[in-house]
């Protein structure tokens, strides 16, 4: 069992990038990041500050209106008692303060403050306006050693960074062959990556957004192995039972 884990492991490319050749070095421009954008179902932590305590007191009291069904549960506590927290409906809207109904579905983080600025200077005298994602999650599953969902602190996070929260890949993990699945615009995408080739680093998927779900394909050797190991022991345990019935039953068969 031993000797066929090693032959099947030998047989796999454990190494990222490993198209760059030995003691040589890689670079390579980096492209304009996509920024993310905001979808429905986004809940955004919305801070406003000015001189005037008392604007600052009327435009931070936003809270989470919990009215769908699919809520993580992951970091539900933690913002059901987050009094700056707004739910990004299905039509992209919040449901401000005073402004009521603002449209942020579709802006980046840094448009969303810069339209929140605007509609606030009408109100207050020079706001400023911190604003992020508070449900950024990204989920990793498959041939890794920790499959969960992760909620991320900041807006951007690249597809290494996720699998090295998710304890890496498993032997068995197919690096030239994992999924990434993600919703745009009412449409579910996947593409493959391969992370055996430096062509990883300028993907579009090499950066992950909110929601995103990264997929480590099982390798056939896998399952090869598990039947294998399924006929041994059945094998090894009728071995043994026969065995077993001969040493207790020797002289009766024998004498």
């Amino acid at each position: 069992m031993l000797a066929l884990l090693i032959s099947s492991c030998a047989k796999r490319n454990l190494t990222y990038f490993s198209d760059i050749e030995p003691n040589s070095n890689f670079s390579t421009p980096i492209k304009e990041v996509s920024q993310v954008k905001i979808k429905p179902f986004d809940r955004l932590k919305i801070t406003v500050n000015s001189s005037s305590s008392e604007s600052n007191l009327l435009f931070n009291r936003g809270r989470v209106v919990e009215n769908i069904e699919a809520v993580n549960t992951l970091d539900n506590r933690q913002e059901s008692t987050d009094q700056n927290v707004y739910l990004v409906n299905e039509e992209g809207m919040i449901d401000f303060p005073i402004l009521g109904e603002i449209k942020l579905g579709g802006l980046s983080l840094q448009g969303a403050r810069e339209e929140l600025k605007f509609l606030l200077k009408s109100q207050v005298k020079e706001p400023s306006v911190n604003l992020m994602i508070t449900n950024f999650k990204v989920t990793v599953i498959g041939e890794v050693n920790k499959p969960s969902s992760f909620i991320i602190g900041t807006d951007r996070i690249n597809i290494f960074d996720a699998l090295g929260l998710a304890g890496d890949l498993t032997l068995y993990g197919k690096r030239e062959n994992v999924l990434v699945m993600r919703d745009v615009d009412g449409v579910r995408n996947a593409f493959r990556v391969d992370l055996n080739s430096t062509n990883v680093l300028s993907s579009p998927y090499y950066y992950l957004e909110q929601n995103d779900i990264v997929y480590v394909e099982t390798d056939s050797q896998k399952e090869k192995d598990a039947k294998n190991n399924s006929t041994l022991i059945t094998v090894l345990s009728v071995a043994s039972s026969v065995i077993v019935a001969i040493i207790f039953n020797y002289q009766n068969l024998f004498n």
